[in-house]
C-alpha cells in the first residue's frame, strides 16, 4: 500500500502545474492550541497585547470567518494537514498516550506533498496525531521533529495515564523528566530559529504548533506577570514574542519576502470551565476569549470553531486586507500546494479544502458554497454565505431543535429564526442529509 501511495505522490509532483510567479516560497505555519478568536489585539482583545501578530495582520490578510474543521485538537490537526474533513480519515476523536493508532498512512499530509516537491520539512511543537511507532511526525513527512506527541495536560492528575509526558527529538524521548513546561514556548522557538538560519537553498516548510495556551498554562520567567490579561495573557504574549522572533529571523536571513507566514489556532478557547491549572495547581480564573461569539471549545457553535486566521506574504498578498468570506483551515492544503507549484487536483485522496489564492489576493468570493460543522463523527451543522443551520445532539449546547441564524445580521447566534423560515430549514435538512452521504470515511481509511 505504501509503495502504491509513493507512486501516487510521485505522480502528484510530475503533474505539477506552473507555480504562481517566481520561485517556490518558504512556508511557516504557526498553530496555537485553544487560542480563541478574541485572544489577539488585532481581533479586539482589550488587555492582551500582541504587537508582532498584529503587525503580521497589517502586512498581510486577516480572515474574520476562518474555521477549524473540528472543535477539538486531534481532528482539527488531521484536517489542517490533509485538507480533508476528519471523518474521511477516521480521526474524529482525541488520541491519548496509550492509543496504538494515529493518522492513517493512507492520508497524505501537507508535509509529504511538499517534501516530494523538494521542500525541507520540520515540526517543532505539538503533534497529537498518534504517538505509537508508525504514526509519528517522521512517518508523515517531517524530516525534523522536536516537541510533544500529544497535549501537555496528558499526565496525572488531569489524565488517567501511566505514560510520562516527554519531550521528543525525532523518534527518541529527551532525557528530561519531569518536563519543564515553563520553557516550552521559548525552546521550540529557538529550534525554529535555528532551522531557518541553517536552511539551505531548497524551500522549507516549518510547522510550529505551540502546545500553549492549552491547559495547564505555562510561561517562562521573562513573561511571568507581564500581561494585564493575567497568567493566560502572559502565555499568549510569549507566543506573540515567538512570532516576532520568527519574522525577525526571516528578515535577517533575507527570506522574508519569499516566505508565507500563517498564524491560526486549532479551535476556540476553553471558556466554559475556568479551571486553568498551573504549575502549582492553583485554579485560574483568567481564561481565553472567543470574542463576541457564543460557545467554546468542543462545541459546533461559532465560539468553538471560528478562529483567528492571518496569511502574510509581502509583495504577493495585499497588506492590511480583511476577508469576511468563509474559509477553512482545510483550505491551506490546496492553497499552499498551488503556491508551491503542485497541482492540488492530483492529490491521491479527495480534498474538501479549496484553493484560496484568488480569495486572498483579489478579494474574490469564498470558494465554498457550504461549510460543515462536525463534532466527532456527527454532522451537526452547515452554513452558507448568509445562514447557519444546526441540528445537534449535545445536551450542553442545544435541545435537539432546529437552529437557524443569519450570520450576516447575527454572527453571535443569539436569535434562532428557524420558526420564521420553514423553507430554509427544509433546504438545510436536505443539505445535512447530503453531507452525511458525501462527506464520509474513505474505504479502508483505518
Amino acid at each position: 500500500m505504501r509503495a502504491l501511495l509513493s507512486y501516487s505522490i510521485l505522480l502528484l509532483v510530475l503533474t505539477t502545474g506552473c507555480r504562481r510567479e517566481g520561485s517556490a516560497p518558504n512556508i511557516v505555519l504557526i498553530y496555537a492550541d485553544d487560542l480563541g478568536y478574541g485572544d489577539l489585539g488585532t481581533y479586539g482583545h482589550p488587555t492582551i497585547h500582541t504587537p508582532h501578530i498584529d503587525a503580521l495582520a497589517r502586512v498581510g490578510v486577516k480572515l474574520t470567518a476562518f474555521y477549524s474543521a473540528a472543535p477539538v485538537c486531534t481532528p482539527a490537526r488531521a484536517a489542517l494537514l490533509t485538507g480533508r474533513y476528519p471523518i474521511r480519515s477516521g480521526v474524529t476523536g482525541v488520541f491519548f498516550p496509550e492509543d496504538t493508532t494515529g493518522l492513517p498512512t493512507t492520508e497524505w499530509t501537507l508535509a509529504e506533498a511538499l517534501q516530494s516537491a523538494g521542500y525541507q520539512t520540520a515540526l517543532f511543537g505539538k503533534w497529537h496525531l498518534g504517538s505509537a511507532p508508525g504514526y509519528r511526525p517522521t512517518d508523515h513527512g517531517f524530516e525534523a521533529f522536536h516537541g510533544l506527541l500529544y497535549s501537555n495536560d496528558m499526565m496525572r492528575p488531569w489524565v488517567d495515564t501511566n505514560v510520562p509526558l516527554r519531550l521528543w527529538r525525532g523518534n527518541e524521548p529527551v532525557d528530561e523528566y519531569p518536563l519543564d513546561q515553563s520553557t516550552l514556548t521559548r525552546r521550540l522557538t529557538e529550534e525554529a530559529v535555528r532551522f531557518i538560519q541553517n536552511a539551505g537553498d531548497a524551500p522549507f516548510f516549518l510547522y510550529l504548533p505551540h502546545p500553549m495556551p492549552h491547559v495547564p498554562v505555562y510561561r517562562s520567567g521573562a513573561f511571568a506577570g507581564v500581561s494585564a490579561g493575567g497568567r493566560y495573557g502572559d502565555v499568549v504574549e510569549e507566543i506573540d514574542w515567538s512570532v516576532g522572533e520568527i519574522v525577525r529571523t526571516l528578515e535577517e536571513t533575507g527570506r522574508r519576502d519569499n516566505t508565507i507566514v500563517i498564524f491560526t489556532s486549532d479551535n476556540g478557547a476553553n471558556v466554559a470551565s475556568p479551571r486553568f491549572f498551573t504549575d502549582d495547581r492553583i485554579v485560574q480564573t483568567d481564561v481565553g476569549s472567543n470574542g463576541p461569539f457564543r460557545g467554546n471549545k468542543r462545541l459546533t457553535l461559532e465560539g468553538g470553531m471560528r478562529v483567528p486566521g492571518i496569511v502574510s506574504w509581502p509583495g504577493r498578498l495585499p497588506p492590511g486586507a480583511v476577508r469576511t468570506g468563509m474559509a477553512s483551515a482545510m483550505d491551506l492544503f490546496p492553497t499552499l500546494l498551488a503556491y508551491a507549484g503542485v497541482d492540488p487536483a492530483a492529490a491521491p485522496n479527495p480534498l474538501d479544502g479549496r484553493d484560496l489564492g484568488d480569495f486572498l489576493a483579489n478579494d474574490a468570493p469564498s470558494p465554498h458554497d457550504y461549510l460543515y460543522y462536525f463534532r466527532e463523527d456527527r454532522l451537526q451543522g452547515v452554513r452558507d454565505a448568509t445562514w447557519k443551520f444546526r441540528l445537534c445532539d449535545d445536551a450542553d449546547s442545544c435541545a435537539g431543535e432546529p437552529e437557524l441564524y443569519n450570520l450576516q445580521q447575527d454572527p453571535y447566534e443569539r436569535f434562532n429564526v428557524a420558526a420564521d423560515h420553514p423553507d430554509l430549514v427544509a433546504d438545510f435538512l436536505d443539505r445535512l442529509t447530503y453531507g452525511r452521504t458525501a462527506v464520509r470515511p474513505a474505504t479502508g481509511s483505518r
